[in-house]
């Protein structure tokens, strides 16, 4: 879960762009509030989600979504992408051919067919 701090939200960009905004990141499971009396707001989210939401909020082209949009995506290029089961799977064994299922299942915490599954993928390399 990534929190992205958006001071003096109301004062930047208006009430009715803000209930906007809020309504915009629900479907992406993002959310938008208030951080707790304070005029500061935040949105948070799934890194992936949010990414989602910051690139359908460009695609609006809406002037007062600036704000948001330049604080969201100075937080967004700092995360590292999640790396998937598949791809750690894969460079650990471009990393140690030789290494043992048991280790693969160890290091990862993947079932043994999914490490199974890597170990033929690697060899077809």
């Amino acid at each position: 879960m990534i929190v992205i701090p958006l001071p003096s939200l109301i004062h930047r960009i208006g009430r009715e762009q803000a209930n906007e905004l809020k309504s915009l990141a629900q479907p992406f499971h993002c959310s938008v509030g208030r951080v707790r009396r304070s005029r500061n707001w935040q949105l948070s989210g799934e890194p992936d989600q949010l990414a989602k939401l910051v690139s359908s909020l460009k695609e609006m082209d809406i002037e007062g979504w600036s704000f948001v949009l330049s604080k969201s995506e100075a937080v967004l290029s700092q995360v590292k992408p999640k790396e998937t089961l598949e791809d750690k799977l894969a460079r650990l064994l471009r990393q140690d051919p030789n290494m043992t299922l048991s280790a693969l299942m160890e290091q990862t915490h993947c079932s043994q067919t999914e490490a199974r599954k890597a170990r033929f993928a690697a060899d077809d390399w």
